[in-house]
């Protein structure tokens, strides 16, 4: 039996990775940790295996005034808790990472990640990420392994962000933009299935995971709109609009821009992709 400890609680990836493993409870164990005040540091791990650490502050609404903050949760509390996990003998420590590493969309020019791509953050969120990678990286020996997950937007039934707001928008908006991007997003199911497979491999190092497809967000609209019966027109003449307004309002850019994961950087020796993207929208539209 694989003996987890999942630190930080109540967070929408730990508490959907704790009930997924412990739909096998003959073969995990899982607890959770809340990382908030001081405390935790008097817990001992050495009855863990894994350690899952998805403390942390996400990027949605990140302000110039909260980057110290970032870097305190984000990139300090994460090599602590790396630091206490290998002192109590726990052998994998598994760190929730972001695509942001490689810099935030700041135009409409895909960008295209391979496992060869240098990180390469334009922000602190991104920045305070990397820094923690780099922290827990020289952490790892033999008897500790580290894995960091440099992870897509994550979405599905009660996520938070920007995904939601796109699709409460597809059930109201009368007319959209026709304009087609690319972007690597990965389904909560397929995320926990990925982070099942990597415990049972006792693996080490650095993954790409996302779906199998890639998502458009215009196709995304099309079809949320069509599920919900609602009538929505998607035409080119807002293009240009997109075009010009991602020039002044940055988040248009998140919103249209294309940023992908190579397919062959995500592949895995076993299947973890096991929600299609037309199933995962339809279930995270529901409410």
């Amino acid at each position: 039996m694989k003996r987890i400890l999942i630190t930080g609680a109540n967070s929408y990836i730990g508490t959907n990775v704790e009930r997924w493993l412990m739909r096998e409870q003959d073969k995990y164990q899982v607890d959770t940790l809340d990382m908030i005040d001081g405390s935790w540091r008097e817990v001992d791990f050495s009855g863990y295996d894994v350690v899952f650490h998805v403390a942390g502050i996400a990027h949605v609404n990140a302000k110039k005034n909260m980057e110290a903050l970032y870097y305190k949760v984000n990139t300090d509390l994460t090599i602590e808790t790396a630091q206490h996990a290998k002192q109590c003998g726990v052998m994998q420590f598994i760190f929730m990472s972001s695509i942001i590493v490689y810099g935030e969309s700041k135009s409409l020019k895909p960008v295209i990640i391979t496992r060869d791509t240098e990180p390469n953050p334009n922000g602190f969120y991104g920045n305070s990420k990397l820094q923690a990678e780099i922290g827990i990286k020289k952490l790892e020996d033999k008897d500790f392994k580290v894995v960091i997950l440099r992870l897509p937007m994550i979405y599905g039934p009660e996520s938070k962000g920007n995904f939601p707001k796109l699709i409460a928008l597809a059930k109201k908006t009368p007319i959209f933009p026709a304009y087609h991007n690319q972007r690597s997003m990965l389904y909560i199911d397929n995320l926990c299935e990925f982070v099942r497979l990597v415990i049972d491999n006792e693996e080490r190092g650095v993954f790409w995971p996302q779906n199998r497809e890639y998502v458009d967000t215009c196709e995304v609209v099309r079809l949320v709109a069509q599920k919900a019966g609602h009538r929505v027109w998607i035409t080119r003449v807002l293009n240009l609009f997109v075009v010009l307004g991602a020039l002044v309002v940055p988040r248009l850019n998140k919103l249209f821009g294309s940023l992908i994961y190579e397919t062959v950087a995500s592949e895995y020796k076993q299947q973890y992709q096991i929600v299609r993207l037309q199933e995962s929208i339809e279930q995270a539209g529901k409410r």
